[in-house]
């Protein structure tokens, strides 16, 4: 396990007391398990503080290896950076063979402890672990052979001298004029071997060897050379799949390229040759994902479907394909996911010791510690870790920690994070990533980097003081107010009961942590924040990008209601106006997001630029009551029965969809839209349009065509107009498109619209072979 001791300390920050409140006491033992009986170290008759640096003075220099690795190199340099601009003391950096004296900081695997009689288990540090001690009036930092030496130097600045680094763009340096310290002797080995906390702040060099992260500054995970999802990539549709459709999966009755048929001898062949040349390429990647696709469409062929039916899941053809290969490559570890319909383990075959299994959560709840919830889809998630930790050897746990389809909405899941990462290391993951927002921005970024980046540390840190030494050092004045916005928010969640889930949306909290009145406890807080920090424009404006997630839920949850107190329009006499605050708040909101570097708001598209324009358009739109605004339909088509019950009534009750498809948007997958309305009286109408929206990756496509009839009699329809849609197909952003059709004014009592799907989505498509969805909304008529 991790172990930590911190002896008596004289701190110099207001960090401390937050700090020694996650430390585990242990005593420091020796590589045999025992406290030291070395001679020279027993003969020290006295304790005695060291004294580092005094008046920009110091006695003591940085003694590396002689022969030092490069990540040693690294770590005096860091020492001897920020000792200089902590006192004003400039350390030199000498190697150890050098002169002996009795003022050192000894870093790394350093041949002067040999000659000092300290001993020091360095296997048991392993790659990332560390020592920091004190020796009679020497400091010595020395860890495991990959970045320990690292990592326990910025431990020591953090623990021991006040320093922090909150962001890539926020860092405390606190000066000190003398650098005092007193016995030392901690230990640190991480339980968690492999850390990834998925956030653009971390895509920082310094700021991940700071934190202890795996990944380098553009995100990229240097020990892995293919990270998942890598079928398609193995044996690519493009090259094979018009010769040999029976590489891929069989979907009722037909061959699809959405996966591979792995009971396939040819695929296994081509799948290792593809493998062999990558390895190749990039010979020191240890890590190689065999993977399947990101679609549910596996192979349902006999030979496929006989593995799965007798080990009770379809990880049963993964595990056997994947331990084929894996066998070929005894010097690599072969990754393969335990995602959506392969995340519950086999019944009896089991992985090969150089096998990684990629264990997904993306289904859960994240209101509740998986451990303890009782729902069915928590049940059976705690147990398929449990399955999974009793058979592999090499877990990495993919974990979600924000909500995907509103990258800046609230999202009250700060107080699970811990107990999660508990629950997996202790039922045997020992790597974990942690998938935050790859754009930039979101929720808390800053603060859900730090306190993540803590915990995959150690998962027994106190995260209670984690945040607040975070909101302290982050927010200044106005952490109080924060941390209570961010208290409140948790408890409405929890005592709502409601689950909280990765693919929700403001909307969808409006009766739990999203309420009308707790939305005007939340602005009365942040309020209170920026009056706290008017004074600090930096501050300020760290705050101002704090509360932009609640400016979000304002307005998606105006975008549903649409009208009234808490929608986008309200009545002014006869006519609907756009209500002032929300006209008051877009551009204030969109600027800030452009200002911070905002990327995207959702998972997949939507620019703050874009967003702002899906709300001018609405503005302009208006609540239009026009001349079949709430009129009888017939539906003809979906049949009524396949959607659900009056869901159709929406394409015609003034409300627009919007960029996020679960505003009044009319959904129905593999058939025609035709619909029949009744304007109740014969009159004059010159203009008919809809809107349709295009999320390909999601499998919603516009309609490749749009035609309008018009009659007086409800039995003959005389066409009026037809607009094709010539947008491709792989243009994957969200994307709204009007079909609009003027002509000569003409006397008509029915109207009828017809949108002709694509039918299946192509060969090319990611989800090929599957019915196309569309999307169909505010038949308008005027």
């Amino acid at each position: 396990m991790k172990v930590m001791k911190t002896s008596a300390l004289r701190f110099h920050s207001p960090f401390s007391i937050a700090i020694l409140a996650i430390c585990i006491l242990v005593p420091f033992q020796s590589a045999s398990g025992q406290k030291k009986k070395n001679k020279k170290i027993a003969e020290v008759p006295v304790v005695q503080n060291i004294v580092i640096s005094e008046n920009l003075m110091s006695l003591y220099r940085i003694v590396i290896p002689a022969s030092a690795t490069p990540q040693e190199l690294k770590a005096s340099k860091i020492l001897q950076d920020y000792l200089l601009q902590i006192s004003g003391a400039a350390l030199p950096v000498i190697t150890a063979d050098k002169s002996v004296s009795k003022y050192e900081i000894l870093l790394g695997q350093n041949e002067r402890l040999d000659q000092l009689g300290i001993t020091i288990n360095f296997n048991e540090l392993q790659a990332d672990g560390f020592v920091i001690k004190t020796d009679s009036l020497r400091l010595i930092i020395a860890g495991g052979n990959k970045n320990g030496t690292i990592y326990g130097v910025y431990t020591f600045l953090e623990k021991y001298l006040g320093c922090r680094m909150y962001s890539p763009d926020v860092k405390i340096i606190p000066k000190q004029e003398k650098i005092t310290l007193s016995i030392i002797n901690d230990k640190e080995i991480p339980l968690i071997k492999f850390r990834d906390a998925h956030y653009k702040v971390a895509w920082n060099s310094e700021y991940s060897a700071w934190h202890k992260l795996d990944h380098d500054a553009q995100g990229a995970r240097p020990a892995w050379g293919s990270w998942v999802h890598t079928f398609n990539k193995l044996v690519p549709p493009e090259i094979y799949f018009k010769d040999h459709p029976e590489y891929y999966a069989l979907r009722n009755g037909k061959r699809t390229p959405t996966q591979l048929c792995l009971t396939n001898p040819e695929v296994l062949k081509i799948v290792i040759q593809s493998l062999r040349k990558e390895i190749a390429g990039n010979p020191d990647a240890k890590y190689w994902s065999v993977s399947q696709n990101d679609n549910r469409q596996y192979c349902m062929c006999d030979n496929c479907q006989a593995i799965n039916k007798q080990e009770g899941s379809p990880s049963g053809s993964i595990l056997t394909f994947v331990n084929q290969v894996a066998d070929q490559f005894p010097d690599h570890m072969i990754s393969t996911l335990a995602y959506e319909y392969s995340r519950k383990a086999p019944a009896t075959i089991r992985p090969r010791k150089n096998i990684n299994i990629m264990l997904c959560s993306i289904e859960m709840r994240r209101d509740q510690p998986f451990a303890t919830a009782t729902d069915s889809m928590s049940l059976s998630f705690v147990r398929d870790v449990k399955d999974w930790g009793k058979i592999a050897s090499d877990i990495i746990v993919w974990d979600y920690v924000i909500q995907f389809n509103n990258l800046i909405s609230p999202f009250p899941n700060l107080m699970v994070l811990q107990p999660n990462l508990r629950f997996f290391v202790e039922n045997g993951v020992t790597a974990m990533f942690e998938q935050g927002n790859r754009e930039v921005g979101g929720e808390f970024a800053e603060l859900r980097t730090y306190l993540i980046s803590k915990l995959l540390w150690d998962p027994y840190a106190n995260a209670d003081s984690v945040i607040n030494d975070f909101l302290n050092g982050y927010y200044g004045a106005a952490a109080k107010p924060i941390r209570q916005y961010i208290d409140l928010m948790l408890e409405a969640s929890v005592n709502s009961k409601q689950p909280l889930r990765i693919f929700g949306s403001p909307s969808d909290a409006s009766e739990s942590y999203l309420t009308p009145a707790l939305m005007e406890k939340y602005k009365e807080l942040y309020n209170e924040a920026e009056l706290s920090v008017a004074h600090d424009p930096a501050i300020l404006e760290r705050v101002r990008i704090a509360r932009l997630p609640l400016s979000f839920a304002i307005m998606e949850q105006a975008k549903k209601n649409f009208t009234g107190d808490n929608g986008i329009f309200i009545k002014n006499g006869d006519k609907w106006i756009v209500r002032p605050e929300i006209r008051s708040m877009i551009d204030p909101f969109t600027d800030l997001c452009i200002r911070q570097g905002v990327t995207k708001m959702r998972e997949w598209h939507t620019t703050p630029d874009a967003y702002r324009a899906d709300m001018y358009r609405l503005f302009y739109q208006g609540r239009n009551e026009h001349l079949a605004f709430n009129k009888k339909i017939i539906l003809v088509s979906p049949d009524s029965t396949i959607v659900p019950a009056g869901s159709w009534k929406m394409l015609n009750d003034g409300i627009r969809g919007t960029n996020d498809r679960e505003n009044n948007w009319f959904e129905f997958q593999g058939k025609d839209l035709d619909v029949i309305i009744d304007l109740g009286k014969v009159q004059k109408i010159q203009h008919i349009e809809c809107g349709s929206y295009q999320f390909a990756a999601w499998l919603g496509i516009l309609p490749k065509k749009v035609e309008f009839f018009v009659s007086e009699g409800g039995k003959k329809f005389d066409l009026v107009g037809s607009v094709d849609n010539t947008l491709p197909i792989d243009q994957y952003d969200f994307l709204q498109k009007d079909f609009i059709s003027d002509f000569k004014p003409r006397n008509c009592r029915f109207v009828r619209v017809v949108a002709h799907t694509i039918g299946n989505t192509p060969e090319s498509h990611p989800g090929a072979g599957q019915a196309a969805l569309m999307a169909i909304d505010e038949i308008v008529v005027e």
